[in-house]
Order: C-alpha cells, then sequence, then structure tokens
C-alpha cells in the first residue's frame, strides 16, 4: 500500500506541475517556450532558497523530473562549484546535469532514426 502512496504523491505533484503549465498556456499570451523557462527559474529559485529538497522528498520524481528538477540540479551544482571559483561555478552546473543531457540527447538521436517526422496539417 505504500508503494501505491508514493506513485499517487508522484502523479499528483507531477500533474499539478503539468496543470500549471497548461493554464498559463490557455489563460496567458505565453509561448511555451517562456513557460518552460518561467519553469526553469522557479526549480532554480526554490533550490536556492533551499525549499526544493523538502518538496523532491515527498513528492519524488514528480518535482524532479519536469524543468524544475534541472533547475534545481543546474544551481545545486553552481554553488557547489562557487566554494571552488567562478570558473567552476558556471561549469559544475553543467557537470552535474550531464548525465540527464547526454540521455536526453541519445533517445532524442535513437528516436529520430526509428520515426519518420511530419509536419501538423492545419
Amino acid at each position: 500500500m505504500s508503494i501505491f502512496l508514493n506513485y499517487l504523491k508522484v502523479f499528483a505533484v507531477g500533474g499539478l506541475v503539468c496543470a500549471i503549465a497548461q493554464i498559463l498556456i490557455n489563460r496567458t499570451k505565453m509561448s511555451s517556450a517562456r513557460i518552460l523557462v518561467l519553469f526553469l527559474l522557479l526549480g532554480i529559485f526554490l533550490e536556492g532558497i533551499g525549499v526544493f529538497k523538502y518538496i523532491q522528498e515527498f513528492a519524488g520524481a514528480g518535482i524532479s523530473v519536469p524543468i524544475t528538477g534541472f533547475g534545481s540540479v543546474l544551481i545545486k551544482g553552481a554553488k557547489e562549484g562557487a566554494k571552488i571559483g567562478l570558473l567552476e561555478a558556471v561549469t559544475y552546473g553543467f557537470k552535474n546535469m550531464a548525465g540527464g543531457l547526454t540521455a536526453a540527447i541519445f533517445f532524442g538521436f535513437f528516436f529520430a532514426l526509428i520515426f519518420k517526422s511530419h509536419s501538423k496539417k492545419a
């Protein structure tokens, strides 16, 4: 039963993030790219003030898989690198996210080889 509740929490929080994005798309004139950046900055902000880890303990992948998690990892690395120097503050964020970014590029390329893309018909 406990695993079911964990899945429910992940689904609820991840769904809430997606629902907020959908509301922003439907109710505002913000483009998808601006909403993406907004959620990235939200992850950076929440990690910066120390709240993201508590949300992640509760929600797990529901908050860390969307772009908010990407922002969190980026700023976490920057904070680690800032203890060493300015250049490391810039590069450590990218070192922390290298695995996820590599996987995204690999799978994007892999699926591009398998499936044929086509444009939407209006």
